[in-house]
């Protein structure tokens, strides 16, 4: 086994314990020499590198760990980066939630306007990692979580040349789900059709056999997501959603349990936090403990951690990643990033061929909607068009009116001023 340095970028995430779990889980394949761990937020750098250093102690990892704000020291000579930042940290992603539900449109993190904002103070960062690694680590790779991931892979594709691979663990979550259907022991395969956040699972086969039609009408899959979707809706889709689809099929509904909800889930989620931060400082703790599954990154360690060890030691394995799609999906342009399976091993990420490529016209016609607006909203981030990030909001189906649009975009471009350099902001 190489000795490997890790970058962790965003190290005070209460995320990176997760990821730690994951290294000290399969260091029987991976050796994690050293964790650079780069965050500018001191305190809770601090706090977290802390309790990530007894859990290697603990483990009898054996790696080093340095704490540093310095991305050249954490970059240099890095074989896998993991970035996983938060522009603005979770006070700019109340205001991405709360700004658009007063003009009725839904507040997100990575879907719609909060989405969109999101992407447009996080395009900048992660553009400079990535430059940064093109000079100090050219044969690393970028590991990317920070949302919105596929636009940030889009990004990366489109201008540097680093090794990178978009993540998300929703992927991981349904596909565990689907295997949980079935008896133990069954051969199961499956066709994975869409962009970050908005993808579905089109096929489903079980020992060889076409399991898809009956998993529409399986009550258990009509509510994964939480709604129940009905068989109709089902059929009318062609497959199986994932979560993030509420905001599309319910829309209404869900824009107005967030506008009715007491506070929204950014405020729930920084409540959350500072109760991980206080357990993280308690020094007897030396592993991740069972609150952080309530923030959201449920399986976010096998996601990452499995994909490194896929790429080091060749297991050309199968993972869903946010990488160009290599014209696996026929109804997407060139150079189009997707969240695609792919094989993974010494040749890198190779996207594989769907087994059934005839994706309904409902989740393609969405599918090249949304991927309009996430080229759209790149330009914008990279350049700072003003025009291009209007059209970009005219262009997402959760948006579209322009009178709302142009009034949240002015708004947001203020609320969100001091993280949006690119923009020469003056009132249009």
């Amino acid at each position: 086994m190489r000795n490997l340095k890790i970058a962790v970028i965003g190290s005070g995430s209460t995320y990176t314990p997760e990821l730690v779990s994951g290294f000290i889980s399969r260091s029987g394949s991976l050796k994690a020499d050293s964790f650079y761990m780069m965050d500018i937020d001191e305190r809770k750098n601090a706090i977290v590198s802390s309790l990530a250093e007894r859990m290697i102690e603990a483990a009898g990892l054996g790696s080093r760990l340095v704490v540093t704000d310095d991305l050249d020291e954490a970059l240099e000579g890095a074989d896998y980066a993991v970035a996983q930042v938060r522009v603005g940290r979770l006070p700019a992603r109340v205001v991405d939630e709360k700004i658009p539900i007063k003009y009725g449109l839904l507040g997100q993190e990575t879907t719609g306007v909060g989405g969109f904002f999101k992407a447009l103070r996080t395009i900048p960062v992660i553009e400079n990692a990535a430059r940064t690694m093109e000079r100090v680590a050219p044969k690393g790779w970028l590991i990317n979580f920070s949302n919105p991931s596929g636009i940030i892979a889009q990004m990366l594709s489109e201008t540097t040349s680093v090794r990178f691979a978009g993540l998300c663990n929703g992927p991981v979550n349904t596909e565990r789900f689907l295997r949980s259907l079935f008896p133990e022991g069954t051969s199961l395969d499956y066709d994975f059709v869409g962009l970050n956040h908005l993808n579905w699972f089109t096929g489903v086969y079980a020992d060889g056999a076409d399991a898809l039609p009956g998993l529409l009408a399986d009550e258990r899959v009509r509510k994964v997501t939480g709604l129940d979707y009905g068989e109709p809706l089902m059929k009318a889709i062609g497959g199986i959603p994932c979560g993030y689809m509420n905001y599309y099929y319910f829309r209404d509904e869900t824009a107005e349990r967030c506008k009715a909800a007491e506070k929204s889930r950014g405020q729930v989620c920084m409540e959350i936090e500072e109760e991980l931060l206080t357990l993280y400082q308690d020094p007897s703790l030396k592993e991740k403990p069972a609150l952080l599954d309530k923030r959201g990154g449920a399986l976010y360690s096998e996601a990452a951690v499995s994909l490194i060890d896929a790429l080091e030691n060749d297991r050309n394995s199968v993972h869903v990643v946010n990488v160009d799609h290599k014209g696996t999906i026929p109804f997407l342009d060139a150079g189009d990033v997707a969240e695609v399976k792919c094989a993974v091993g010494k040749n890198g990420i190779v996207p594989l061929p769907l087994r059934n490529g005839n994706v309904s016209g409902h989740i393609a016609g969405l599918m090249r909607a949304v991927k309009a607006y996430e080229k759209l909203t790149v330009k914008a981030g990279l350049t700072g068009d003003y025009e291009a990030g209007l059209s970009a909001l005219l262009t997402h189906p959760l948006v579209g009116d322009y009178a709302k649009a142009k009034a949240v975009y002015d708004e947001m471009l203020l609320a969100h001023k001091a993280y949006l350099a690119r923009f020469a902001y003056k009132k249009q």
